[in-house]
């Protein structure tokens, strides 16, 4: 087997068909992802561990796979022949390395592109605060704040510092200053980075993932201090983000990080990629704008009243999850089955639906 016709031929199919992912597991044929379903290619050749080392020693330097072998995982951005990249993890299962390949894609889509709310604009507009993007994994978290950091690069006069891990989508500075920091490469790690942008003369922050108490701590005092900070959690609506950010600090500390939030936060938009009828995904979201009643909420500690406020806010701004999916049934984009499976309360969609 000619391993590097065999592996190319594989990214090239990626592209053509439009697959999100590509999955290499010892045992299976190689698997493609297509609007959330996994599809093995059975024309290609069963993944033998041979074949395994060989597709990991090809998309690897010898640097990476040192670290590779050292630690027995490892995040990575790939890129394929100037056309394509691939954030790419490689992993070790019952003693063989897998692979899980995402593709990038080269442009960056805008708002009314991507389906997003006119409000992320307005987010965007605004000169200093926090602003996370939340959801399950692999439901377009990295593709909206990419989408946020290329509207201000566009729109605005600012410097702006990514600090990811691993690098995903690259940016062409525009009317902003867009320098792209990867962790393990560029700095250390998120918090030293973050620390550092204080002395870079930055006016917008992206922190790919807030992973520890420390980058949030950090995040958020950024934030405070005249600075824009973008970022993303993997929780599962506005309420839980809140609560994990504030869960996530000491007891003696808590009152500290609500105070802070309370002023600082912007806003948080959760979302989920759906089935669209017609083909392809479709995002739903909620929008929680952090006005007055928020921050009250934020501060009181009564976070569980956050989404009877996002419900009756409307004119504000904000969306609960269900009314989006209300609406997209209604627009004929999504089924109301996939609505329902989507929900995070069914009963209370199906109430909407009735009226």
């Amino acid at each position: 087997m000619n391993y590097q016709e065999e592996f190319e031929d594989l990214f090239q199919l990626v592209l053509k068909e439009g697959a999100s992912d590509l999955h290499i597991t010892v045992g299976r044929h190689p698997t493609l992802r297509f609007d959330g379903n996994l599809v093995e290619l059975v024309k290609k050749t069963i993944t033998t561990p041979e074949i395994a080392d060989a597709f990991v020693s090809f998309i690897l330097t010898p640097e990476q796979k040192k670290t590779f072998l050292d630690s027995k995982e490892l995040d990575f951005s790939y890129p394929f022949k100037d056309i394509a990249r691939f954030r790419t993890n490689v992993f070790f299962q019952r003693g063989f390395p897998g692979v899980a390949m995402r593709l990038i894609p080269t442009k960056i889509r805008t708002f009314k592109e991507l389906n997003l709310p006119d409000i992320l604009a307005s987010f965007c507009d605004r000169p200093q605060g926090f602003l996370l993007v939340v959801g399950p994994t692999g439901h377009g978290k990295t593709t909206t704040l990419a989408s946020m950091v290329d509207y201000i690069n566009h729109s605005r006069t600012e410097h702006i510092i990514t600090i990811e891990d691993p690098i995903e989508y690259l940016f062409t500075s525009d009317r902003s200053i867009v320098d792209q920091r990867e962790v393990g490469i560029d700095t250390k790690n998120f918090p030293a980075a973050l620390r550092s942008m204080f002395r870079e003369d930055v006016d917008v922050g992206m922190v790919g993932e807030m992973r520890d108490t420390e980058t949030i701590a950090t995040a958020v005092t950024a934030a405070e201090t005249g600075h824009l900070i973008l970022s993303s959690l993997h929780t599962n609506n506005a309420a839980q983000s809140i609560d994990r950010i504030i869960d996530s600090f000491e007891a003696s500390q808590q009152n500290q990080i609500r105070a802070q939030l309370s002023s600082s936060l912007i806003g948080i938009v959760s979302q989920r990629l759906v089935p669209r009828v017609s083909g392809g995904l479709i995002p739903a979201v909620e929008i929680m704008v952090a006005n007055s009643a928020v921050r009250n909420l934020i501060r009181e500690n009564k976070i569980h009243e956050i989404d009877l406020v996002i419900e009756t806010s409307s004119e504000s701004g904000m969306m609960s999850l269900n009314r989006s999916l209300v609406d997209l049934v209604r627009r004929g984009e999504i089924s109301m089955e996939s609505a329902v499976n989507f929900s995070l309360n069914p009963s209370e969609l199906k109430v909407f639906l009735r009226k």
